[in-house]
């Protein structure tokens, strides 16, 4: 996720987050709590919904003992007295979806979550190495990343996919379109790709609340990479295509995103996003149009901080799908490779 510094026309209701430990209502039946992270993007947002004789929750954090310590201080103290009724996941990301194995079997709850979420994380948590074999290294390596940087990617780099406990062996499979109840309110399912594929969101349309995941943040700009399993993947042209889809929503929604503060300014903000890889797009044309470039020189252009492994990893994926959008938009074409790298001319 990157820094977005511009004009704040957003408005938030509540002007801070809750404090450790602490559950803030954001609306009747809807609690805020926040599980720390150990990285830059240092909280996951945890939304607790009121389920009738108990409470349905929102998203994980990841698998560390801080995390389990967390949810435990949670179950013995605000959330005492009533039961956890269910984990509903938004997508396979381990700072969503990190301790959903341990959270079902202590409180002896199902897993709700979609098909490609459950799936994708599985993969990670039967082959948590899988990322590390040379045709993922070679991914790295063919756009112009050294082999010292590659190999602290692919190890370092990667580390934040194994933070993870073993999944539930079943799920409770949701599709867009999808209605589900909880406690008093009807939620319709909405999904969108970009930042992971198929995540989950929850619109209340009789009280204009979105549960957004990380789809849309206030002040950041939600990761939007290509992948090694997918080398051709298209993330950015999906996720901007999503972003245009909330014009069907009312700019009066609030949002309750994965991080940050929630906010009101739906549209406003996805335009924003919009014109935020826009202008990403333009760097990138700009630097390559006096000669050919690989994906891995285009990473200080878009990113102009020391970027540590996992930072890396990040942001040169990122990197790579606003190439790959380009290419597939005709703004890019690719150019001679040199040495076995591949590189990209402006069209």
């Amino acid at each position: 996720m990157t820094d977005n510094p511009i004009r704040d026309p957003l408005l938030y209701p509540f002007p801070a987050p809750p404090a450790p430990g602490e559950l803030l209502e954001v609306a009747p039946g809807i609690l805020w709590t926040r599980i720390a992270l150990p990285f830059q993007l240092n909280h996951v947002n945890i939304f607790v919904l009121d389920d009738g004789d108990g409470w349905a929750v929102l998203d994980t954090g990841i698998d560390n003992a801080a995390t389990r310590a967390a949810w435990e201080a949670l179950s013995a103290g605000p959330l005492s007295g009533r039961r956890i009724t269910r984990l509903i996941v938004t997508h396979f990301h381990p700072d969503h979806i990190g301790l959903a194995g341990w959270l079902c079997e202590r409180f002896d709850m199902p897993m709700v979550t979609t098909q490609t979420s459950y799936l994708g994380c599985l993969n990670i948590s039967l082959s948590p190495g899988a990322l590390d074999a040379k045709p993922y290294r070679d991914f790295y390596i063919e756009h112009g990343l050294d082999a010292a940087t590659t190999d602290r990617v692919a190890t370092n780099g990667h580390g934040y996919l194994r933070m993870v406990s073993p999944l539930p062996p079943t799920f409770m499979r949701i599709v867009a379109g999808d209605e589900i109840r909880i406690g008093g309110r009807v939620w319709q399912v909405q999904t969108a790709d970009g930042h992971a594929p198929e995540q989950a969101m929850l619109w209340s349309r009789d009280e204009k609340i979105l549960l957004a995941a990380d789809q849309v943040l206030a002040k950041i700009s939600p990761n939007v990479s290509v992948w090694a399993v997918e080398p051709d993947g298209d993330p950015l042209g999906l996720y901007i295509r999503s972003l245009h889809a909330f014009k069907t929503l009312p700019e009066d929604a609030m949002v309750l995103p994965g991080h940050q503060l929630p906010f009101y300014g739906l549209h406003e903000r996805s335009a924003e996003l919009i014109g935020h890889h826009e202008a990403r797009c333009a760097a990138i044309a700009e630097t390559c149009a006096k000669k050919p470039c690989a994906a891995s020189e285009f990473v200080p252009v878009l990113f102009h901080r020391a970027l540590d492994p996992h930072q890396m990893s990040f942001a040169f994926s990122e990197t790579l799908a606003h190439v790959n959008y380009m290419l597939r938009g005709g703004r890019l074409k690719w150019a001679e490779s040199e040495n076995g790298v591949r590189r990209v001319v402006a069209a």
